[in-house]
C-alpha cells in the first residue's frame, strides 16, 4: 500500500490534473505538446546523454527494446492468425500491445520508485522507444503504403534525435558546456516529464470510448500489463542483465498502451475506437498491476 501511496498515487494526480483541466477548459492539446516535443524534450534528452555514462548497459538496452518489440509482433501476429485477423484489425492490435508509454508514464514512475540513476535509464529508454514507435509504429500502422520512407522521414523530423546526436558529440569530444547554457537546459528538461504527464492526462480526456470489443481489448489489456513483464525479464535474462536496470527495463515494459498510438490509428485508419478504448482501459487498469509489480521487484 506504501509503494501505491508514495509512486502511483502521485503520478495519477498529475493525469488526474491535466484530465480536469482538459475537460473543463477544452485546451488545444497540439500547442501544449509542440511545446514538450519541441523545446523540453530535447532539453531533456541532451542532459540525460550528456552527463550519462555510456557503457555496455546501454547496448543491452538498445537489443533489449528490439528483442521485446519482436516478440510481441510474433505475439499478436500468433493471436491474429488464430482469429483469421488481417489488415487493419492485425495492424490496430499491433499498435496497441508492441508500443507501450514509457515516457509521460513510465519515466515519472521510475523516478518515484528507483530515483534519479533509474531515471537517467528511463530516459535513455524513452528515446530508443520513440524512435522505434516512428519507425515501425508508422510501418504497421501504414501498412505497405510506403510506410518506411514516412518513418524514417519522422524520425528524422523528431527534435530529441538531433538533441542526442548534439550530446553525444559534446560527450565524446570531451567538450564542457559552460554553466550559464546548462543552467537554462536544466531548468527545461526539469519541466519535460510534468508537462508530459499533464499531456498524457489530457489525451485522455479527448479519448471517445464507445461500445468496446471486449474480446480484443482484453487480449491486448493482459498482453500489455500482464505477459509483457514475464518477456522483459525472460530477454533480459538471456542478456545477462541485472541490478537496478534489469527492474526498470521490466517496469517500463510493462506500461499502458502508448498514447500516442491512436493518432496513428486515427490517421492512418487503423481501427482507431480499438486503438483508444485499450489505451484507456491500460492505463486504468495499470493503477493495480504497477503497483503489484514494484511489489515484486522493490
Amino acid at each position: 500500500m506504501n509503494l501505491f501511496i508514495e509512486v502511483v498515487l502521485p503520478v495519477f494526480f498529475i493525469f488526474f490534473a491535466g484530465y480536469v483541466i482538459q475537460k473543463w477548459k477544452k485546451l488545444d492539446i497540439k500547442s501544449v505538446s509542440t511545446v514538450a516535443i519541441y523545446l523540453l524534450s530535447p532539453c531533456l534528452v541532451f542532459r540525460t546523454f550528456y552527463q550519462a555514462n555510456l557503457n555496455r548497459e546501454y547496448g543491452n538496452m538498445v537489443i533489449f527494446s528490439l528483442l521485446f518489440l519482436f516478440a510481441f509482433i510474433l505475439l499478436t501476429k500468433l493471436y491474429s492468425k488464430i482469429m483469421h485477423y488481417t489488415g487493419s484489425m492485425e495492424s490496430g492490435l499491433m499498435l496497441s500491445t508492441a508500443f507501450m508509454n514509457s515516457g509521460n508514464y513510465g519515466a515519472p514512475i521510475v523516478l518515484f520508485a528507483f530515483g534519479e540513476k533509474g531515471f537517467a535509464y528511463a530516459v535513455t529508454f524513452m528515446v530508443l522507444q520513440s524512435v522505434i514507435m516512428n519507425v515501425f509504429g508508422v510501418y504497421y500502422a501504414l501498412r505497405g503504403q510506403s510506410g518506411v520512407k514516412i518513418a524514417i522521414k519522422k524520425v528524422f523530423e523528431m527534435p530529441a534525435t538531433y538533441a542526442v546526436i548534439l550530446a553525444l558529440l559534446v560527450q565524446f569530444s570531451h567538450i564542457t558546456v559552460p554553466k550559464n547554457v546548462m543552467m537554462p537546459i536544466d531548468l527545461l528538461a526539469d519541466a519535460a516529464i510534468p508537462v508530459a504527464m499533464l499531456i498524457l492526462g489530457m489525451q485522455l480526456a479527448e479519448i471517445e470510448l464507445v461500445k468496446m470489443d471486449v474480446k480484443n481489448v482484453a487480449f491486448a489489456t493482459i498482453s500489455r500489463l500482464m505477459i509483457s513483464p514475464f518477456i522483459a525479464y525472460l530477454i533480459l535474462t538471456m542478456l545477462g542483465v541485472n541490478g537496478l536496470l534489469k527492474s526498470v527495463l521490466i517496469v517500463l515494459s510493462s506500461m499502458p498502451t502508448a498514447v500516442t498510438t491512436t493518432m496513428y490509428a486515427v490517421q492512418f485508419d487503423a481501427k482507431p475506437r480499438l486503438v483508444s478504448s485499450i489505451a484507456f482501459v491500460t492505463t486504468l487498469t495499470s493503477i493495480v498491476t504497477i503497483t503489484g509489480l514494484l511489489v515484486i521487484l522493490k
